[in-house]
């Protein structure tokens, strides 16, 4: 058997925790070799050390048969391993095409060639149906677009060892179908691909073998034909999971959330990104935003939130009009975010855990006296929410935020919003990027909010996260509520239609 990868008891530490704890992983010539575990269980830290980020402590790393040291991401793309980050490492005031160069520019006599490379991008483009415009500044596209950039950037490299960290985790389900299209196509043409996921659907759908790690440990590793997802899911989190979210019927009482003709425009622009929405929250319901990525779904949040200001409309809380609220005052309402965008609008990357869990709150009496924070109830406060949450960082309370997984980061934002007791509880793909055990508990906590009487709106482009938690679905197209639909009565191919926008009006 012919290994392109071949990694031999490494371990990697960060002070006295053992992300990685004598783990070895080999990866076939031709193979989409899958790696799956919880939150901070090691995946991205053990690729991290393949792709030249992280120097290990132990062991030892062979690329096609040879021994080999990788110091940095440069020597890692001259033995040909490219890597598609979960979070995107991307320059957002350069163009798509400067970002996919970066790096591999073509100069003459000091100035920059880019027509070749134009040529190149616009080829590879076409080649796996990425339609991206090349001259598009990164902060102006979506970030399911920033991942094709990202995707783009490896495949510009030829590398032939290709490490995919959690690809899916912005990608809508068509979007997600046409990336295990590709892979499949870049197998055929010789590549091998490392494809980190939480999603047990996509290693069955796409996976030839799949190594489990858990807690930084190797739990083993099988061929995908020989086991089923529910064999996987306990393998990772240790225990059986439960897939099927069991609720009782929503019982809605009085409006919490009411959303007149609201429109959002950008700056200078005539055109709406959120053109004349109109809906309803009430207490005890779950109302999700069904939708193909880049429909008006993140304006109407910003619009929400009060991230972006709204053009034209008004927004109600319990009665109380907020359209013109800065964010403080929204959030005294009684009005909880959580974010798709965790590093941008959900963190300070560069504060503690413990400072990131009481942003909104230090203010408090619970968090401060004259004026001084009380740093022993921020700490004792942090360490409740690790536990009920299952938080996990290497230093604790004390771990900078940058510094935690991408699951983490989310579970600590979900913690924080949830754990205020807000009467409105917006919540924008919040499984993205957790694992199942993850997913069943988030699932779990915002039906508990529901059965508490909170108004539940979410956000998602995950379908059978749509029509398992919902008890409402409004979906958006080009801007606007296009169907309302009754999850109960709605198949996933009915409701993908509508978000075509080929079926519209009519409500279910």
């Amino acid at each position: 058997m012919e290994y392109v990868v071949e990694m031999k008891n490494i371990t990697k530490q960060f002070g006295n925790f053992k992300a990685i704890d004598d783990v070895s992983f080999t990866l076939e010539k031709g193979a989409i070799h899958a790696l799956l575990g919880e939150n901070g269980a090691g995946k991205s830290t053990l690729m991290s050390v393949l792709f030249g980020m992280y120097t290990a402590e132990q062991g030892s790393i062979r690329i096609n048969g040879e021994d080999v040291v990788i110091r940095n991401p440069n020597d890692a793309n001259d033995l040909g391993i490219g890597m598609v980050h979960q979070h995107f490492k991307l320059v957002h005031n350069f163009t798509v095409l400067e970002n996919i160069v970066l790096g591999h520019e073509t100069t003459n006599r000091g100035f920059l060639r880019m027509e070749e490379a134009r040529q190149k991008v616009v080829s590879l483009s076409e080649r796996y149906s990425f339609a991206i415009d090349p001259d598009a500044l990164i902060s102006d596209i979506t970030v399911g677009m920033q991942q094709r950039v990202e995707i783009l950037k490896m495949l510009y490299s030829d590398n032939d060892i290709l490490i995919f960290d959690e690809p899916t985790a912005v990608l809508t389900p068509q979007e997600i179908d046409e990336l295990m299209e590709i892979m499949r196509q870049l197998v055929e043409e010789g590549k091998s691909i490392i494809f980190i996921t939480h999603k047990l659907k996509e290693i069955m759908a796409v996976a030839d073998s799949v190594t489990v790690l858990r807690k930084g440990r190797l739990v083993g590793t099988v061929q995908v034909p020989e086991v089923t997802p529910e064999q996987l899911s306990e393998m990772m989190v240790g225990r059986p999971v439960v897939f099927l979210l069991q609720k009782e019927e929503a019982d809605p009482g009085e409006v919490v959330l009411d959303v007149e003709g609201l429109s959002v425009r950008r700056p200078h622009s005539t055109k709406a990104l959120v053109d004349n929405v109109s809906f309803q929250v009430r207490r005890g319901e779950i109302v999700c935003i069904a939708g193909v990525d880049g429909n008006g779904q993140s304006e109407l949040v910003y619009g929400l939130t009060g991230i972006e200001p709204i053009a034209e409309g008004k927004i109600s809380l319990n009665g109380k009009d907020i359209s013109r609220d800065s964010i403080r005052q929204r959030c005294l309402a009684g009005f909880s975010h959580i974010p798709e965008d965790r590093q941008k609008f959900g963190l300070i990357l560069d504060y503690t855990l413990q400072q990131n869990l009481v942003l909104q709150t230090y203010y408090l009496p619970q968090f401060q006296k004259n004026g001084f924070i009380r740093f022993d109830a921020v700490e004792d406060y942090a360490n409740q929410l690790s536990e009920r949450f299952d938080i996990r960082s290497a230093e604790g309370p004390e771990s900078m935020a940058r510094s935690m997984s991408g699951g983490n980061q989310q579970k600590a934002i979900l913690a924080r919003e949830l754990d205020r007791g807000s009467d409105l509880i917006v919540a924008v793909q919040p499984v993205r990027g957790l694992d199942v055990g993850a997913i069943e508990y988030i699932h779990s906590q915002l039906l508990a909010q529901r059965d508490a009487g909170k108004a539940v709106l979410l956000v998602s482009f995950e379908l059978d996260e749509v029509i398992n938690l919902s008890d409402r679905i409004l979906v958006m197209y080009e801007g606007q509520i296009v169907g309302e639909l009754d999850p109960k009565k709605i198949d996933i191919r009915e409701l993908g239609l509508y978000m075509a926008g080929q079926k519209r009006g009519q409500a279910v």
